[in-house]
């Protein structure tokens, strides 16, 4: 057996199906001296890594119920100029998560809040990490069908178990009382324990008339304010500038059209 299949056989036999499928390849390199041997380790290493962290990522999608993969990489910080880079590639580090810190993200609809705390599960999921998304809304109404059928203990250690929770969109939709209550009983139950990420469009001092409740409003605060980091956005709409630039295409288009017209 030469070296080349001892290689295969070794990386079979160590379950690396992402080494092994660039294997060819990568000792081909080694051998025609384009790669030293300590390169073409670290690239084997790093097939098998990518590989790892996609299966990851797609369990995650599985069980998490992300809407869809938005990374760091994806975001525009020369259109949020209000946005500290610097907060934001820290949190991607995940260190608030090993320490079960909150983050929550403020600023008018359209700005990136989403796609940042998505990236946060994102990043978190790469790392092994049990993460879980809803909306506000749909968080809560699974909380209260939980509750109408006696399951509210059980739904609220489902919802306290994933190392990383996105509430997000709060302030588009109005609470009840007992959605806010409900509300709190989660953000207690995984105070300490676990981290949180939330948006919201509307500022700290909106908070209690969106949940209906300015005292549930208030002990909510203090529970995530407690370990937290604040990202304020101040900026223009994503969706707004696409929309900019579609109607600035279609002006443009028009006008092509009536100068050959004429």
């Amino acid at each position: 057996m030469n070296r080349r299949d001892r290689v295969r056989a070794m990386l079979a036999d160590l379950k690396m199906p992402g080494a092994l499928e660039v294997a060819d390849d990568i000792l081909a390199q080694a051998d025609g001296g384009s790669v030293t041997a300590g390169e073409a380790i670290e690239k084997l290493l790093d097939a098998q890594i990518l590989l790892r962290n996609n299966r990851r990522l797609a369990a995650a999608m599985r069980s998490s119920r992300l809407p869809a993969v938005k990374t760091l990489a994806e975001f525009d910080f020369a259109f949020q100029p209000s946005i500290k880079r610097e907060q934001i590639e820290s949190l991607h580090e995940l260190g608030f998560v090993e320490r079960a810190e909150n983050v929550i993200l403020l600023g008018p609809p359209g700005v990136g809040k989403t796609h940042l705390a998505i990236s946060l599960a994102i990043a978190a999921a790469e790392s092994g990490r049990r993460v879980y998304y809803g909306t506000l809304a749909d968080l809560v109404e699974s909380l209260m069908e939980a509750k109408t059928s006696g399951n509210l203990a059980r739904r609220l250690k489902v919802l306290t178990h994933p190392a990383l929770l996105v509430v997000d969109e709060i302030g588009y939709l109005p609470m009840t009382q007992d959605g806010a209550i409900l509300l709190f009983q989660l953000i207690n139950a995984r105070h300490e324990r676990a981290s949180t990420v939330l948006t919201s469009n509307k500022g700290f001092e909106d908070w209690g008339s969106v949940l209906g409740d300015e005292v549930m409003a208030a002990a909510l605060i203090d529970r995530l304010l407690h370990h937290c980091h604040i990202v304020n956005i101040r900026g223009n709409s994503y969706r707004m500038r696409a929309h900019r630039d579609l109607l600035r295409t279609a002006r443009q288009d028009e006008d092509a059209d009536r100068r050959q017209a004429t």
